[in-house]
C-alpha cells in the first residue's frame, strides 16, 4: 500500500496539506511508481541547516534535502523530503509568488531525485528542469522552475 505521511513541525508557514499530498501523488504516478513511502516535513531554518550540515556539510539553510530509504530498481520507493519553509517564503517574496507554488516546487524537485533524476551535469540539470516544468504545467502552477 502506497503512503505519503507529512509532518510540519513550524508555525511560520501553514502548509496546504491535501494539496501537497495530491502534488506528491501526481508526480510519483507521472513517474509511473506505484507502490511508495514518502515521508514529507516542512521545517524551519535552524532544523534544515542542521541537518543540511550533519548529512551534505553544508553550513546554511536550504530549499530541500533528498533522503532515499530505497535502493535503485527497487519495488518500493522508499524515502524521506526535508522542505524548508522559511527558504520558500523567503523565495516566494522575492520572486512575486504565493509561498504553496514555492513549496510545489521543491517538492516537486525532491520527488524528481528521489525517482533517480540528478542535477550534477548541465544535461542532467536541464532534463529535471524539464520534468519540474512538466508537472509545475500540470498541476496548474505558473512555470517558477529556474532557467
Amino acid at each position: 500500500m502506497s503512503k505519503i505521511s507529512l509532518h510540519t513541525p513550524q508555525d511560520l508557514v501553514e502548509v496546504d496539506r491535501t494539496r501537497m499530498r495530491d502534488i506528491a501523488r501526481a508526480v510519483l504516478e507521472g513517474e509511473a511508481v506505484a507502490d511508495y513511502e514518502i515521508s514529507l516535513a516542512f521545517v524551519d531554518n535552524p532544523t534544515i541547516h542542521r541537518l543540511n550540515k550533519q548529512y551534505l556539510d553544508h553550513d546554511e539553510p536550504t530549499d530541500v534535502i533528498t533522503f532515499p530509504y530505497s535502493n535503485a530498481g527497487a519495488k518500493k520507493l522508499e524515502g524521506e523530503l526535508i522542505l524548508g519553509v522559511e527558504i520558500a517564503k523567503e523565495q516566494a517574496a522575492e520572486r512575486g509568488h504565493d509561498v504553496q507554488i514555492e513549496l510545489a516546487l521543491y517538492l516537486i524537485h525532491g520527488l524528481l531525485h528521489l525517482c533517480g533524476f540528478d542535477d550534477k551535469s548541465a544535461k542532467d540539470e536541464a532534463e529535471m528542469r524539464a520534468r519540474e516544468r512538466f508537472y509545475l504545467q500540470k498541476l496548474g502552477f505558473p512555470d517558477i522552475a529556474e532557467k
